[in-house]
């Protein structure tokens, strides 16, 4: 039991009002909340209020009585199930199809140009390409990224400027996420934004954080040109949250050949598709 009856504000059309809830309408609420939150691994606040139709006050308290139970584990603005333990470390996701990582890169390369501003996603593919800069530069660039491996491989470079949105520091993941990050991100404007997936499939595109999602939007919102690199390690799967569909500005690099994607229902327009 993780309390006794409790008093919650249930939102009416006209006002709010208080209402008294039976106990076992609450726990069971709060182990729907549990099971969310352990599913997707990140939930706002807002995103508790609209998907149970609570306050918010009412889901800070049931955030931190899950907490309090250890359910959970909170952070500022949401609640978030040990993230850092759970998912991968950047090192053991390095070595996972890293020879078609390497080939994406090589592609994705040949897309820079000197002078160019460029956003540079966090994952080991968009890695791949940071270290491939470092070998061959381009001139004048500007990259700006949230990927703490990224910019310590390009900080050396006297022939290019490199910039690090802040946030909270996600250790295994090697990135900072929210905090000053999109108010950060909305300064700047890009030639190309590379970015990194989970996953991939025939309805669209994956990845594994509502934050890191919610970035990568408005990274390509800011870009003229949007490129996605995704090795065959992630095809056919999907990750907690859905960054998009196959929109004709979204273009993709990746080791799967055309006949390959279309066996899995992808179905991309000509000159969205670059094979590595």
């Amino acid at each position: 039991m993780l309390e006794n009856d409790h008093i919650d504000l249930i939102v009416s059309k006209r006002k709010l009002a208080p209402m008294k809830v039976p106990l076992h309408v609450v726990q069971a609420r709060r182990a729907r909340l549990a099971e969310v939150v352990s599913r997707e691994g990140y939930l706002p606040v807002a995103q508790v209020c609209e998907r149970f139709g609570i306050s918010e006050a009412t889901a800070r308290r049931d955030l931190a009585a899950l907490a309090k139970a250890k359910a959970i584990t909170r952070t500022r603005g949401g609640a978030l199930v040990e993230y850092n333990q759970r998912f991968p470390s950047f090192r053991d996701r390095q070595g996972v199809g890293d020879a078609g990582k390497r080939r994406i890169a090589r592609q994705a390369r040949h897309l820079i140009k000197p002078g160019m501003t460029i956003w540079l996603d966090s994952g080991t593919t968009i890695f791949r390409l940071a270290e491939l800069l470092v070998d061959q530069p381009a001139s004048d660039l500007v990259v700006v990224t949230n990927s703490l491996p990224v910019a310590e491989a390009l900080a050396d470079r006297v022939d290019m400027a490199v910039h690090l949105l802040g946030g909270q520091f996600f250790r295994r993941s090697s990135l900072l996420l929210a905090g000053r990050s999109l108010a950060n991100l909305a300064e700047w404007r890009f030639d190309l934004a590379f970015l990194g997936v989970e996953g991939f499939d025939r309805e669209g595109l994956w990845n594994s954080h509502e934050d890191i999602v919610t970035l990568q939007r408005a990274a390509c919102a800011r870009s003229v040109r949007s490129v996605v690199l995704a090795d065959s390690t992630k095809l056919g799967r999907a990750a907690p949250t859905y960054l998009g569909d196959w929109r004709q500005s979204t273009h993709l690099i990746t080791d799967a050949s055309g006949r390959v994607l279309a066996q899995h229902g992808i179905a991309l327009a000509s000159g969205q598709l670059i094979e590595a």
